[in-house]
């Protein structure tokens, strides 16, 4: 039995978000105030949905791999380690590391708004918000490539199996690790390119979604590059939250992978930038840069009302 998750580690998509990082100062007793809204988040989420029941609320609340210890340092754990550094020519995946990750989901951008007001007031003088992007759903359920994100999901019961630790490490059976990337796209040069060369990139038809048979992918197709199976043949799945952000001048997308183990996700962004064993690498990552990348965990809400 998984304990007290997170709703918003597992919760399908919504129609609205709030990134919001933030970074512990050393004001003294700053890790206390911490510790204290932390446990407090559980009830702040009910508190909301009781007021905007029709916003369909969710939150993630994650601790970055370098200050876990300053939160918790009894226990850490298992697998929490630092984000993976990658570059291969304009192939990159950089290591910025982020203290606090508060992702609050919701259908209507108010509730969003609400929350995150709420939260960054709680935390301040303890924590300082570094970065803070809106995220939207766009058309139904598409990248601003035109694509439609997210279709390798796993579905139902399978969500919760694929995000939350188990009894593998039952201090944090029911959280989460859980890595951010921010992407800047090259619209321009993408929307040049014919859509049929755009398809062979991603591997899938565009307009329909239909995943292009394996044989007839290329090896640099991202959904090539990003199926992948461990040494008896099963798939190694992640759990993908993520939404596109944007205004005139910068577009791009904000994604977050939840899994019960960090493996699959750093398995999947070396696929992506270093390629195979013939150094087939990620067409995709022609056309979108990731500008940052953080390493976190999502403990269950049982945990987060213990620090209380």
């Amino acid at each position: 039995m998984k304990r007290d998750y997170q709703s918003g580690v597992i919760a399908e998509s919504s129609r609205d978000a709030q990134f919001l990082f933030f970074n512990g100062t050393h004001e003294p007793g700053s890790e206390a105030q911490v510790r204290k809204v932390l446990a407090q988040l559980p009830q702040r989420v009910e508190a909301l949905r009781a007021e905007m029941p029709e916003a369909n609320l969710h939150l993630t609340a994650a601790i970055g791999s370098a200050y876990w210890d300053r939160i918790n340092p009894q226990a850490r754990p298992a697998l929490l380690r630092p984000f993976p550094v990658l570059e291969n020519g304009i192939r990159v995946a950089p290591s910025t590391p982020v203290d606090l990750l508060l992702m609050v989901r919701a259908d209507s951008h108010d509730a969003c708004f609400e929350f995150a007001a709420d939260i960054t007031s709680a935390l301040a003088g303890a924590a300082t918000l570094a970065q803070e992007i809106h995220g939207f759903r766009y058309k139904d359920a598409r990248d601003m490539t035109g694509f439609v994100d997210g279709t390798e999901n796993p579905q139902g019961d399978d969500r919760l199996e694929v995000a939350l630790v188990g009894d593998e490490d039952p201090d944090f059976e029911g959280g989460s690790y859980l890595h951010v990337q921010v992407y800047e796209h090259d619209l321009d040069a993408w929307n040049r390119m014919p859509v049929k060369e755009q398809e062979d990139a991603y591997g899938r038809t565009k307009a329909d979604n239909i995943e292009y048979p394996g044989d007839k992918k290329s090896p640099h197709a991202h959904t090539k590059r990003t199926s992948l199976k461990d040494a008896e043949g099963n798939s190694l799945e992640i759990l993908r939250h993520s939404m596109p952000y944007g205004d005139s001048k910068c577009k791009g997308l904000v994604f977050v992978s939840t899994c019960r183990t960090p493996e699959h996700f750093e398995l999947m962004l070396n696929s992506m930038v270093n390629g195979d064993e013939e150094g087939h690498a990620d067409r995709i990552l022609e056309f979108t840069r990731a500008v940052s990348g953080a390493a976190f965990f999502a403990p269950s809400n049982d945990w987060l009302r213990g620090l209380a």
